[in-house]
């Protein structure tokens, strides 16, 4: 479990599935700038920054070569950490494919499964939240197909151009791999990441649970002063959550 003991006045904060590129390059830049605007906003105070998957609507590294655009984002990021504030990424279901770009060039370590995370002694549990308990059967099934080495590999021999181009028609297109086929409150009960936190909530507590993946702003309260928080997109709620040392506030950007 990492640890994190806030220094004075200094805030952790959190933020899921802006899907740049999606629709496409053009209609994704103006979302892509406000939340460049949005990382110059939290500087001055952020003492962490969590993202929490689907940066980008597609992901694949080659050897040598990454998808083309989101300057202005990955410049913004680089900035932050040359300035001394960590950030963490969480691969999602869009980005499944890191292997190395964001560690060597912009010095953001990146995981593939939820972590527990500890600030000023309130423990977290985190991650994108796609593929966790009950549901998102479509997507599971997508994701055997898309982490199989010999996938990959074939993939890979695609040249970039006719590669990036089939993931993202696929990606715009086929709402199972979005992960947004049901992006509505199913109720509490319907919930799959809300089962998923009351089963882990039975083998050990977590004051907090934080996902992205549904693109709903979600705060649902579970048993003995535990929370799921979910982080909404950046698409159309432009919600983030921040934590101070004492509260979690899932709240909206308005540039």
């Amino acid at each position: 479990m990492q640890s994190i003991q806030l220094a004075e006045g200094k805030k952790v904060y959190f933020a899921s599935d802006n899907h740049l590129g999606a629709p496409n390059t053009k209609a994704s830049l103006p979302r892509e700038k406000k939340f460049v605007s949005f990382l110059e906003a939290i500087k001055a105070d952020a003492q962490a920054i969590f993202l929490m998957g689907d940066l980008f609507d597609f992901w694949f590294e080659y050897k040598t070569v990454v998808p083309k655009g989101f300057t202005r984002t990955l410049g913004k990021l680089a900035e932050l950490t040359d300035a001394g504030i960590p950030i963490y990424y969480f691969v999602g279901n869009h980005d499944l494919w890191m292997n190395g770009y964001f560690e060597e060039e912009l010095n953001i370590p990146v995981f593939h499964h939820p972590q527990q995370l500890e600030i000023n002694g309130t423990k977290f549990f985190i991650g994108h939240g796609d593929g966790l308990g009950p549901g998102d059967k479509g997507f599971k099934r997508m994701k055997k197909v898309f982490t199989n080495p010999v996938s990959k590999w074939f993939f890979r021999w695609l040249h970039p151009d006719l590669g990036v181009r089939l993931a993202q028609y696929l990606s715009v297109n086929n709402k199972i791999i979005s992960g947004d086929a049901d992006a509505k409150f199913l109720g509490e009960d319907k919930e799959w990441l809300v089962q998923y936190c009351k089963r882990k909530l039975e083998a050990e507590h977590h004051d907090h649970f934080i996902f992205g993946h549904r693109h709903l702003p979600l705060e649902i309260d579970l048993k003995n002063n535990s929370r799921y928080t979910n982080l909404g997109d950046w698409i159309q709620y432009f919600t983030y959550a921040v934590f101070d040392g004492k509260e979690l506030k899932l709240q909206e950007f308005k540039s």
